[in-house]
């Protein structure tokens, strides 16, 4: 006869079971902490002295998926309520304080110490930091994060990190919760519920993550697909952790193999565009080396050094280490002029930093954590991750506003202090506020040529490999003439000074440009993407078939000027068609751009003033023009370099935006002279207006 198992024994059984359960995923882990401490310190270092991709921020990522696992496994295991609600306003409450101080901190240096050229973008950043989307804006930024320059950094460009995590903050605990469900209605162990899926997301993120980085590597870099099998990795080995128990002679190779090869990836391999494919696992699997080493209970196991208690009191500043570092570094660059610290201000930016991050969890992290009354309620959660989220928003917004009001007051004024070309007018008095600003103002440079108009319609006839580079500047359904443009960004940047003739004169005006092509022959074109897109230009002029065509004349280097081999050719066909084209001359290339030189010293400053060998020179499209019929040349070179000096500003406003190409409100200006001339070609050119 069998014994029946009395309801108390049963209840006994099953709580004792369950509390072994827990405790497999139970105790403190002081080397984990200490890893955290490495961790942070390889960022810091290898930021101020490597300029190399270390691999601590991956190991971070690994670690809080680490301890985030544990922590619900020990819940689901439990049989206790998840609350995932709650558990993200206890996240968010502890980590949005610190950030937010932290980025309100770098608003207060960016307006104080940085570029006015580097403030519209970067404060825009503050905000993305505290939503936790930054990695996304440096992602579509298509942002070099092995720049050698790191000067010309974003201050909160290591919130990408803290934004991924954010990220998985949110998606990790539904996870959890579909295992929990999954317990509570089957019985079954969440373990191997919750491996097969960080399984999966670990495969399938791996394999997105190698391709991406293979093709794409800048955006790969910030994207959170591409990173989650580092989170996910850190999951598979929480759950598997009470089951690798290897001898005490392996653990201790283990943690000091683990640790080796951590420090020296870096040095060993130059990673550069290859993280976050497969070359991540290298410190991910140190890390995890020492993880599963744990505690070795010997003299000389690497655990023995990692809990030491400095170390896991690092590790317990660490968060506040990587938020404040990094400002630091880019402002301190941004001070003194420098690509990369040297080691002298290197050693002081890195004991600075450590001091102030142990400062700031003692005096501002711990005391919020300790804080009661948020922990009351969900409310009282929320108030305030709001409060930490006003903090930065408030100051931003009102930021934006007071520059966007101001400079709608200087375009409203522009017309009397800011004439640009028309100053160069015979006989112009100026009349305007002698301190009115430069314009565009620094920050609202632009950093890409004018609007372009929308997609050329399909009825247009372009095959659809070409139409991506067909755009409509001036659309008119019952045109006196179509105007058609054909070149690169040296040909785009006239439009503004060409649209006021146009819309004069009832033109429809079209644009076929491929930024870097030339419309030469194939043979001059610099990419293979050319090739194809000067096969499109010949058909854009076969269906336009415009009545009038600009095109870039010459083509300028820092150097000297020419006309490009094979352009002679394609204007020679043009002409036996019978097509008026008018060539513009190149505008003279620098190495540097104009604006820089003048915002740093001021606008008038002769030493901001530069020359090139076309000035002074006559065009070399003359020659082409005095022989062609229907081919006539425009030359504007002395409304852009007046008295052979190509200066910052004239009349006020910036010529160039950048190295090379005109600002699109002083290409505005010269729109009055650049008809006059245009107006002289056509006539020469037997075209009637």
């Amino acid at each position: 006869m069998l014994e029946q198992r009395s309801p108390t024994m049963t209840a006994h059984t099953r709580e004792a079971q369950q509390a072994d359960r827990v405790a497999l995923y139970s105790g403190y882990r002081p080397e984990v902490q200490g890893l955290r401490a490495v961790a942070v310190l390889l960022v810091v270092i290898y930021h101020v002295f490597v300029g190399r991709v270390s691999g601590g921020v991956d190991i971070f990522l690994l670690i809080s998926a680490f301890f985030m696992t544990l922590s619900f496994v020990r819940k689901i295991e439990g049989e206790r309520r998840l609350d995932i609600p709650r558990y993200w306003l206890h996240t968010f409450r502890r980590l949005l304080p610190l950030a937010s101080i932290t980025i309100v901190g770098t608003l207060i240096l960016l307006a104080l110490f940085y570029p006015a050229t580097a403030i519209s973008d970067f404060r825009w950043q503050g905000l993305t930091s505290v939503f936790y989307v930054e990695n996304w804006q440096l992602a579509a930024a298509s942002v070099d994060y092995y720049a050698t320059d790191h000067s010309t950094a974003s201050p909160f460009q290591h919130f990408w990190s803290l934004s991924v995590q954010g990220q998985v903050f949110l998606l990790w605990p539904l996870i959890f919760g579909l295992a929990w469900l999954v317990r509570r209605r089957t019985g079954i162990s969440s373990v191997p519920i919750l491996a097969a899926c960080f399984g999966l997301i670990f495969s399938a993120s791996l394999v997105f993550s190698v391709i991406t980085t293979e093709s794409q590597q800048a955006f790969a870099y910030f994207d959170t697909r591409a990173r989650l099998w580092e989170f996910a990795l850190g999951s598979l080995i929480a759950l598997a952790i009470p089951y690798l128990n290897p001898p005490q002679a392996v653990r201790i190779v283990l943690g000091w193999v683990g640790i080796v090869s951590m420090v020296s990836v870096g040095l060993l391999v130059d990673v550069q565009g290859a993280f976050p494919g497969w070359i991540a696992l290298w410190p991910l699997l140190s890390a995890a080396a020492i993880v599963v080493a744990g505690n070795t209970e010997s003299s000389v196991g690497l655990d023995r050094l990692l809990s030491w208690g400095p170390i896991v009191k690092l590790g317990d500043s660490a968060y506040a280490l990587y938020l404040v570092h990094w400002p630091l570094l880019i402002t301190y660059l941004v001070i003194r002029d420098r690509p990369v610290a040297g080691w002298r201000s290197g050693i002081a930016l890195v004991v600075i930093s450590v001091v102030l991050a142990i400062i700031i969890t003692r005096k501002v992290e711990d005391p919020i954590r300790r804080w009661q009354w948020p922990q009351l309620s969900r409310w009282r959660s929320g108030i305030v991750i709001a409060l930490c989220v006003v903090l930065v928003v408030v100051p931003v917004i009102f930021w934006i506003q007071a520059e966007a009001v101001r400079a709608q007051r200087l375009a409203d004024e522009s017309w009397v202090n800011n004439p640009g070309a028309v100053a160069l007018e015979r006989g112009f008095r100026y009349q305007g506020n002698p301190d009115a600003p430069v314009l565009p103002l620094a920050e609202d440079l632009p950093t890409n040529d004018a609007w372009i108009g929308e997609s050329c319609p399909d009825d247009i006839g372009l095959d659809t490999a070409y139409a991506e580079a067909c755009h409509e500047v001036v659309p008119n359904a019952s045109p006196e003439k179509t105007v058609l443009l054909i070149g690169n960004s040296h040909t785009q940047h006239w439009l503004p000074a060409l649209e006021p003739m146009a819309e004069a004169n009832n033109w429809r005006v079209i644009i076929y440009s491929q930024l870097g092509c030339y419309y030469t022959v194939e043979e001059e074109q610099p990419a293979e993407s050319c090739k194809g897109w000067l096969r499109g230009a010949d058909q854009a002029v076969d269906v336009i078939d415009p009545d009038l065509m600009f095109v870039q004349g010459s083509f300028t280097s820092i150097n000297d000027e020419q006309m490009k081999p094979g352009f002679e050719q394609r204007m020679r066909q043009l002409d036996a068609r019978g097509i008026p084209v008018m060539g513009i001359r190149d505008v003279p290339r620098f190495p540097e751009p104009l604006a820089d030189c003048a915002i740093e010293k001021g606008p008038d400053q002769p030493e901001c003033y530069r020359s090139h060998a076309m000035l002074g020179t006559p065009d070399p499209q003359k020659t082409l023009a005095e022989e062609l019929p229907h081919f006539e040349s425009i030359d504007m070179t002395d409304m852009v370099c007046p008295d052979e000096q190509c200066r910052p500003s004239v009349g006020n406003v910036f010529v160039y935006f950048d190295d090379d190409h005109l600002s699109e409100m002083y290409a505005q200006t010269l729109a009055p002279e650049f008809t006059r001339r245009a107006e002289q070609a056509l006539s020469a050119a037997g075209v009637r207006l």
